[in-house]
């Protein structure tokens, strides 16, 4: 067993936990902020949109029984990754469509998932999905992990 973090922007991260926890292979997710420039940010921090951060889920997964590749077929179908700063009703730069790689194997996959769905015609627009290199994740506060779970609802969409 290989152990691996990847960690996903699309969106409200409720949803995106909720989805990425269905997933076999996947061991763990946490719900978090990445990308801004305040240490310890909290969620009312981030929801004045003058961090940077965007609303991440990190995913640990065993790549011995689900890969990289195959996540990140699953967070371009769960999203729009066209959209810029918005998901849904959702709008703010923390609502970004973003993949912050933890290696150089993540971003190339990465970018070269990218470049396939967008010589696809898979999508009208082209692909907005930004690919940073992981930097730091902050944990969102208790009572966002699991938010769906811990109410027995398995989605927060319209």
């Amino acid at each position: 067993m290989a152990i691996e973090k990847a960690t996903f922007g699309a969106g409200c991260f409720w949803g995106v936990e909720a989805k990425f926890n269905e997933i076999i292979g996947v061991i763990d997710t946490a719900v978090g902020y990445e990308g801004g420039d305040l240490e310890h940010p909290t969620y009312k921090d981030i929801c004045t949109d003058r961090t940077g951060h965007a609303e991440v889920v990190q995913v640990t997964f065993d790549n011995s029984r689900i890969s990289y590749a195959a996540l990140l077929d699953a967070f371009f179908v769960l999203h729009d990754p066209t959209q810029v700063n918005r998901q849904g009703p959702d709008w703010g730069t923390q609502y970004r469509s973003v993949l912050f790689t933890h290696n150089d194997q993540q971003a190339s996959e990465a970018r070269a998932k990218i470049a396939e769905l967008n010589a696809s015609g898979t999508y009208r627009n082209p692909i907005a999905t930004q690919v940073l290199l992981s930097t730091r994740f902050w944990k969102a506060e208790e009572y966002h992990q699991r938010y769906l779970e811990k109410r027995g609802m398995v989605s927060c969409h319209i």
